[in-house]
């Protein structure tokens, strides 16, 4: 039977996981998660060992729901060319579901661009993660190196995502269809 502070820990890590979700890292002070968890900055540290932890059971949180929802999506079972799952995928990274973590991600990888804890951390096992369930879906009778291809693929996705942030909504929607274009023919 889990204890009270196990259970305070749950509920803190979905609420700062929705709340990550909601306002990016620019909203990621201590005082700031701990009014987002509800509590005080004491007992969110009584809660977690430093904000570092925090921050990492929130994006683990953050990450297990999205590839839930990447499942329900793409199951493992549908096995693809490179061109259909890139089709596939970019359809996924623009949808308005998707969209919230994928801010994230950008934010979570450029703090790790600056070595900032825990996030260089958090990026290399998300990062794998996506990795893997790409991987995982590619057809190795039609992808004949299919970690390359997952690799290609993710750099593409994340892409993707930059360019909605960059260049907006109609340039990235026109990437997307190309893309699905490409996958077709």
């Amino acid at each position: 039977m889990a204890n009270v502070r196990d259970e305070q820990r749950a509920r803190g890590v979905a609420a700062l996981a929705d709340h990550l979700l909601a306002t990016g890292l620019s909203q990621a002070s201590l005082r700031q998660l701990a009014a987002a968890a509800g509590v005080s900055d004491r007992m969110l540290l009584y809660y977690f060992a430093d904000k570092t932890e925090v921050l990492a059971l929130a994006m683990q949180s953050l990450a297990g729901g999205m590839a839930a929802q990447l499942e329900t999506a793409l199951p493992a079972d549908q096995r693809l060319s490179q061109a259909a799952l890139t089709a596939k995928a970019a359809r996924l990274v623009v949808d308005p579901v998707f969209r919230p973590f994928m801010r994230l991600w950008i934010e979570a990888i450029a703090a790790a661009a600056r070595q900032e804890p825990p996030f260089a951390d958090i990026a290399r096992q998300i990062g794998e993660g996506f990795l893997v369930w790409i991987e995982a879906r590619l057809d190795p009778a039609l992808v004949p190196d299919p970690p390359g291809a997952a690799a290609t693929i993710l750099a593409l996705l994340d892409g993707l995502a930059l360019l909605e942030v960059c260049g907006g909504e109609d340039r990235v929607q026109r990437a997307v269809a190309a893309l699905e274009a490409a996958s077709l023919g």
